[in-house]
């Protein structure tokens, strides 16, 4: 159990902040960068679930808001031991089957894709699109993070599915696809 009796520290006043292993790092490092993404993503999914209060899809959100804090933990941890252990919290491929499943629930209902959709329709999809659009910079970060350390390969699958699942949402969110609005290519010219 996390127990937060103070909230502020002034460790990080000098510009750094601790990770789970006790080092520090730059608050702008890459790692942080991504950590902080995955924040930025958890928030626009919570404010998802507002609008979609009492509806089935808000308890599934606010699953996927505890695997994102999960998430976080992950890439807290440096090292390229990825498996969770006592003291160590790590995605597994068990939480990205999870989605894929939730996935293609979803798409077995909508109606087939005849283009490119823009992000809108009803106010609950427009705002699972931001989400999704926040996951995705939370995915870019934490690739460009791969690319200078090691990352959890279950980690970037769960993010990588997370926007998946988050497009299909939308896209039931809107009548099961019959309220998307479709991208109407070079409509304006």
């Amino acid at each position: 159990m996390v127990r937060l009796n103070k909230i502020y520290t002034r460790t990080g006043d000098d510009g750094t902040t601790g990770l789970v292993d006790g080092s520090r790092l730059p608050k702008h490092a890459a790692r942080m960068d991504a950590i902080g993404a995955v924040d930025e993503a958890n928030c626009a999914i919570g404010m998802a679930v507002c609008v979609l209060a009492g509806n089935p899809h808000a308890v599934t959100l606010t699953r996927i808001q505890n695997d994102l804090f999960d998430l976080g933990a992950d890439l807290a941890t440096p090292g390229d031991d990825f498996e969770p252990g006592e003291m160590t919290l790590r995605i597994v491929p068990a939480q990205a089957a999870w989605l894929e499943t939730a996935i293609d629930a979803i798409n077995a209902r909508l109606e087939p894709l005849r283009s490119f959709i823009l992000p809108g329709g009803s106010e609950a999809a427009a705002r699972v699109h931001v989400a999704r659009a926040s996951v995705r910079s939370a995915e870019r970060r934490a690739t460009a993070l791969a690319e200078v350390a090691p990352v959890n390969p279950a980690a970037l699958s769960y993010i990588n599915r997370l926007s998946d699942y988050l497009f299909v949402l939308a896209r039931a969110l809107n009548g099961d696809g019959a309220d998307d609005v479709l991208w109407v290519p070079g409509q304006n010219r």
